[in-house]
């Protein structure tokens, strides 16, 4: 029968399922399939599955209890495998990498940090008040000049100075919180947000790396949010 992948666990994880039941209609035991050092946590599926309300939280249930006991390499949702025969296989073809990740993981917990503006026009008026340009923009359209091309030059110098403001302040967040993280990953963030930074935290650092997301949410200027969404399974840092 076909089988849902939730996880990869290395040698002495505890695996403790007891009542656990998989994703899917019909939910099967969540078991493990074993070769030499390694397990992958699996439960058998008999339909095709698509991420759903219940079947998502099913796969983050999962995880969450089996990186409550020992590190794991997450995989993403939606991983079959046609039988238990090529899960070990798979295992077994990858055992050096598999191992070597969950060595790098060990102690390591994944962590989210996002940056949004709730209030742009607070942001708009410190613009007018520090650009003297924007500012004599924004005056003369104030003062009933027809010029057309007067809005399009103010909104271009203002979605400048946006965007100029943002990446500045993502990389000042940024720079006060990468020091307590061993890896981290950065990507494009989708807007609102202006920062989605994804870090690898030791446990050892966890306190003060939680310390100075602390301080940054108290001292963060006007109208900004600072978001943090962890520890979580390391899904950014497995390849």
């Amino acid at each position: 029968m076909t089988l849902y992948v939730y996880a990869i666990t290395g040698e002495g994880h505890p695996h403790r399922l007891d009542g656990l039941t998989g994703v899917g209609s019909r939910p099967t035991p969540v078991r493990t399939v074993t070769v030499g050092p390694l397990s992958a946590v699996v439960s058998e599926v008999s339909e095709d599955i698509r991420p759903k309300r219940r079947d998502l939280q099913t796969h983050q249930e999962v995880q969450e209890r089996l990186m409550a006991d020992a590190v794991i390499l997450p995989l993403q949702f939606g991983y079959l495998a046609p039988d238990d025969q090529a899960v070990r296989q798979v295992l077994e073809e990858n055992a050096a990498a598999y191992l070597a990740a969950l060595g790098r993981l060990e102690g390591r917990a994944e962590y989210h940090v996002r940056a949004t503006r709730q209030d742009e026009d607070a942001l708009l008026r410190r613009i007018l008040h520090d650009s003297p340009e924007a500012r004599a923009l924004n005056e003369r359209m104030r003062a009933g000049e027809s010029d057309p091309q007067l809005p399009l030059a103010l909104g271009e110098l203002v979605a400048g100075e946006v965007r100029g403001r943002d990446e500045a302040l993502a990389a000042s967040l940024a720079g006060e919180l990468l020091p307590y993280a061993r890896e981290h990953v950065t990507r494009p963030p989708a807007s609102p947000d202006f920062l989605n930074l994804s870090v690898l935290v030791d446990g050892e650092d966890e306190d003060d790396f939680l310390a100075a997301h602390a301080r940054l949410v108290k001292d963060l200027e006007e109208g900004v949010e600072l978001r943090l969404n962890g520890p979580l399974p390391p899904y950014s840092f497995v390849g």
